[in-house]
C-alpha cells in the first residue's frame, strides 16, 4: 500500500483554513497523505462515510486543568481527555495547577509526564509555571519542552502550602526578562489583586456574597490594570505574551492595539464568555462560577464581533472541574464556592451553535480559533491545527442536522457538572481521530483509551494570522 490509503474519509464538508469544500480525506501512517474531490480506495483501504457531516480539524485546547500529579480524584488524564475527545478535541496543553506539586520545575515536570503517560486518549503538551522563587528553573523547563509558562497577577485559589501562587511585579519585571532571554512565552491571568482582594473584603463584610455581588468584586477595570501594567513590562523587556480567558471587548482590544503597533502578543477568550452571561451565573449558581467572571450581554457580543474579525486570537476551553461538594460550600456563600468552569466537553459545539449557526460566523473562521491559532502560537503547528496534506490526520466529525440537548449522563469527565445542561445545540460530535485512528465514536464513548502521545512544541514565535 506504497501509495495507496490507510483510510478515506469520504464525502464530507472539509472545513479549510480558508474555505469549505466537498472532499475526501486521505490518511496513511497517521496523516493526511491527499486531498481531492474524489480518491480511489484500495482493497485494504477502510471507507469512512462523512456525507452530510462537517470534517474540522480537531481541536487543539490550549488552556486545561486535569489537574495531575496528586489531584486526579477532581479530574485526571484518563476522564479529562475521554471528556475532550468526546467533544471533537484531538490535543491539549496541561496547565501547571491545580496538581500537587505545581509544573514549576523538573521534578514535578516528570511527576506529570509519568501520571500522563499512558492514560491520554489524545495528544498532549504541558505548560510550565512562573511563580515566586522559580525564576532559575524556567530556562530548563523551557528546554525540556513545556510550551509556555503560566503566571498569574491574582490569588489563584487553594490551601495546600505548595499550591501555585500568584507574583509581585518583581517577579512580572524579572521572569520577563529571562523568559525574552531564550524566547519563550508568557501567559498572563490578568486580574489586578489590589482591586479584587479590597472589594471583595468589603462585599463580604457588608454580607454580600451572592453571584451578582462576587461579579461586582471583579470588574472590567481589574482587568484592564492588570493588562496594562503587564503590556509595558512586556514592552521594556521584550518578553512574548498571551493572555489567557480574557473576559471583556475592552481588556481584548488593548491587547489587539498592542499588537498592531508591533508587541508579540495574543488573546484568548472561552467559551463560556461567549454563550453565558453574568445572568445565567445569578440563575445557575457556582456550577457558572469563574473568574473573571460572566459579564453582561453587550460585552459579550462586542467579543463576538472581535472574534469574528481578528481582535481575538483563540478560544480555549480553561476546563477546571471540582468535586461537586466544592461548587456547594456549607455555607451557601457563592463566594465560598470553587471558582472555574468544566466545559472541556462543548466547547466545540459551544462555538459551532453560537457562531456559526446562531451568529453566521464562517466555519474556517470558527477552526481558526479552536484549532489553528492555537497550534500556531503554541508551538503545535505545522503538525497540528488544519486539515492539509502532511499534518496529522486529527479530524472532528460533525452532523449538523443531529441538535440535541446536553443531559448531565452525557458528560465522560469524572464529576458531571456543567453550566451547558439542559442546553440544546444545534450539532453534535460524532467521531473523533487522532493522527488517523478512532478514539471516539458517538454511541460508543471512547474507543481507543491511552493512546495519546507527548507533544513538544517544534517552533516558538507565531502570532497566529
Amino acid at each position: 500500500m506504497d501509495d495507496g490509503y490507510e483510510k478515506i474519509v469520504r464525502g464530507g464538508q472539509v472545513v479549510l483554513p480558508g474555505e469549505v469544500r466537498e472532499w475526501d480525506i486521505g490518511i496513511r501512517d497517521g496523516r493526511i497523505a491527499a486531498l481531492a474531490e474524489r480518491l480511489e480506495a484500495g482493497e485494504e483501504t477502510e471507507t469512512i462515510d462523512a456525507s452530510g457531516l462537517w470534517v474540522l480539524p480537531g481541536m487543539v485546547d490550549a488552556h486545561v486543568h486535569l489537574n495531575e500529579p496528586a489531584m486526579g480524584h477532581w479530574e485526571g488524564f484518563a476522564t479529562g481527555t475521554a471528556a475532550l475527545a468526546a467533544g471533537g478535541c484531538t490535543s491539549f496543553v496541561d496547565m501547571p495547577l491545580n496538581g500537587l506539586p505545581p509544573t514549576v520545575n523538573i521534578p514535578a515536570l516528570r511527576l506529570k509526564e509519568a501520571a500522563a503517560e499512558g492514560a491520554c486518549a489524545i495528544d498532549y503538551a504541558f505548560w510550565g509555571g512562573l511563580v515566586p522563587g522559580n525564576l532559575d528553573q524556567l530556562e530548563t523547563l523551557h528546554r525540556e519542552g513545556v510550551a509556555a509558562f503560566k503566571a498569574f497577577l491574582s490569588n489563584p485559589g487553594g490551601e495546600a502550602e505548595e499550591r501555585f501562587r500568584e507574583i509581585d511585579d518583581v517577579t512580572l519585571y524579572e521572569g520577563m526578562k529571562r523568559i525574552a532571554s531564550f524566547g519563550g512565552l508568557l501567559a498572563l491571568h490578568a486580574e489586578s489583586e489590589a482591586i479584587t482582594a479590597r472589594l471583595s473584603a468589603e462585599a463580604l463584610a457588608a454580607g454580600r456574597n451572592g453571584p451578582l455581588d462576587f461579579a461586582a468584586t471583579r470588574p472590567a477595570i481589574a482587568e484592564l490594570e492588570a493588562v496594562g501594567r503587564a503590556l509595558l513590562f512586556a514592552r521594556e523587556t521584550g518578553c512574548r505574551l498571551h493572555f489567557v480567558h480574557i473576559s471583556t471587548p475592552e481588556a481584548a482590544a488593548l491587547i489587539d492595539k498592542a499588537k498592531r503597533e508591533g508587541q508579540d502578543v495574543t488573546v484568548e477568550t472561552c467559551p463560556h464568555y461567549l454563550a453565558l452571561t453574568e445572568r445565567d451565573m445569578a440563575a445557575l449558581g457556582p456550577v457558572a462560577k469563574c473568574a473573571p467572571p460572566l459579564r453582561d450581554e453587550v460585552r459579550q457580543e462586542r467579543l463576538w464581533a472581535l472574534a469574528s474579525a481578528g481582535g481575538i486570537d483563540l478560544v480555549a476551553s480553561d476546563h477546571s472541574p471540582c468535586p461537586e461538594a466544592l461548587k456547594s460550600p456549607a455555607d451557601g456563600s457563592f463566594f465560598g464556592a470553587w471558582g472555574g468552569i468544566a466545559g472541556a466537553q462543548s466547547s466545540l459545539e459551544v462555538m459551532l451553535h453560537e457562531g456559526a449557526f446562531l451568529r453566521g460566523i464562517p466555519l474556517q473562521r470558527i477552526a481558526a480559533l479552536v484549532a489553528g491559532m492555537p497550534a500556531k502560537r503554541f508551538g503545535l503547528y505545522p503538525r497540528k491545527g488544519e486539515i492539509a496534506v502532511g499534518f496529522d490526520a486529527d479530524l472532528a466529525l460533525v452532523d449538523p442536522k443531529r441538535a440535541y440537548t446536553l443531559r448531565k449522563e452525557d458528560l465522560l469527565q469524572r464529576h458531571p457538572h456543567s453550566p451547558y445542561i439542559g442546553r440544546t445545540f444545534s450539532c453534535r460530535v460524532t467521531a473523533t481521530y487522532v493522527r488517523g485512528k478512532l478514539v471516539y465514536a458517538l454511541g460508543s464513548g471512547i474507543v481507543a483509551p491511552g493512546g495519546g502521545i507527548r507533544l513538544r512544541p517544534e517552533t516558538r514565535g507565531k502570532v497566529p494570522g
